[in-house]
Order: structure tokens, then sequence, then C-alpha cells
């Protein structure tokens, strides 16, 4: 599976956020909190969903384990920041390199996609990792955990040098 190359544009993006680990995986929990308020974001610009995930610069991804802790979110980009809903937070992606790949399948079976991106493709390509946030783009597609599901994962890279 090989990625397309993007050089993403600034975004800017409203929603909610949690910090967790995949030990302690809260995604559903803030999912169920964002999506019943999403309707109030007035200057949403699709209607295409980003769950994010922000890591500490600091962190080595070889470090990462089940017990990492990092920020999720669930949002939605916007064309502005001027109207901003109670119990909604604003978060500036900022431009750069990314691999997109284009998932299909159930979210339950995520672990494999992600081990093949980061096992496999990332170490035996021209890129390494940036430490920018990591998202996948949930379109008109996106069914959950269903196994004609489909989503992009958006991962951070730069030109090994």
């Amino acid at each position: 599976m090989e990625p397309r190359i993007e050089v993403l544009t600034e975004k800017k993006l409203v929603g909610k956020h949690l910090s967790m680990t995949l030990a302690s995986n809260r995604t559903a929990e803030l999912w169920r909190s964002f999506m019943p308020k999403r309707k109030e974001i007035k200057s949403s610009i699709t209607t295409d969903l980003i769950s994010m995930q922000v890591y500490a610069p600091s962190l080595n991804f070889k470090d990462f384990n089940a017990h990492t802790e990092f920020e999720k979110w669930a949002a939605i980009e916007v064309a502005d920041f001027n109207s901003i809903p109670d119990e909604m937070e604003t978060y500036t992606l900022t431009s750069g390199l990314y691999a997109v790949f284009l998932y299909r399948g159930a979210s339950s079976a995520f672990a494999e996609i992600y081990n093949y991106i980061f096992g496999t493709w990332l170490p035996n390509s021209n890129y390494i990792l940036d430490h920018r946030p990591h998202f996948e783009l949930l379109g008109e597609k996106y069914k959950n955990d269903d196994p004609n599901s489909e989503e992009e994962i958006w991962i951070p890279i730069m030109t090994k040098e």
C-alpha cells in the first residue's frame, strides 16, 4: 500500500479534546461529547470530521507504547474562529508534508495498518516522521467499525537528509 504525498495547507479546527493513552482509550467518550454539538459550529467548510492525535514534541516514537499519553481531538475544519460554541476549542493545524494512506476496513483492525505504516513503509521510504499532529480524515464513506468503511490516515513526514 503506497501513500500519496501531500503538502497540507494550514487548517483551522474547532472541536474537543481529551488526554488519553492506548491502554486508557477515551476515544468513544470524546466523540460522544462532540457529535451532538458539532451542528453548533457555524463556520464549518466541510462535513468531513477530523480525528487528530497530538503528541508531546519530546516523544521519540521508538519509545511509544500503550501507556504513552497523547491528546486526541474530535474536530471539524472551519473558515475562521469568529464564533466558537461553548465547550469547544480551537486548534491551528500547521502546514507541512504528509503521507496519506487510504484505509478501508473496520476501525477495530486499525493496528494492522499502523504496524505497516510505521514498521514497513516509513523505514523503507525516503521520509522520516515529523513532530506534527497525526490525523484521520473521516469523510462520507466513513462508517465507524464497518468493514466497508473508508478513511484517510495522514502521517506527518519530512524528507530524510
